[in-house]
């Protein structure tokens, strides 16, 4: 039961009837601009990921009154 190309250009002519070409531009330029956002977001995520770690360890390290305080605990997973 799936859509022919036929069942497509009739929804599609409907979509196009109901809301009109300008404001489909609108969503289609919105939507467009939404997902780029999301890219630009994603690439700047992934690229302050790993000095945030890096910045975490020289701050305690150069603290010495914590490092005394910190316990080192070495997680382990059961079998």
């Amino acid at each position: 039961m799936g859509f022919s190309t036929t069942h497509l250009l009739i929804f599609l002519v409907i979509i196009i009837v109901i809301f009109g070409t300008k404001k489909l531009r609108n969503i289609g330029s919105d939507l467009g601009g939404a997902v780029k956002g999301f890219k630009d977001g994603m690439k700047e995520g992934s690229d302050k990921a790993p000095e945030e770690p890096a910045a975490a360890s020289q701050q305690v390290a150069s603290n010495p009154s914590t490092a005394k305080e910190t316990i080192d605990v070495e997680a382990k997973t059961k079998v």
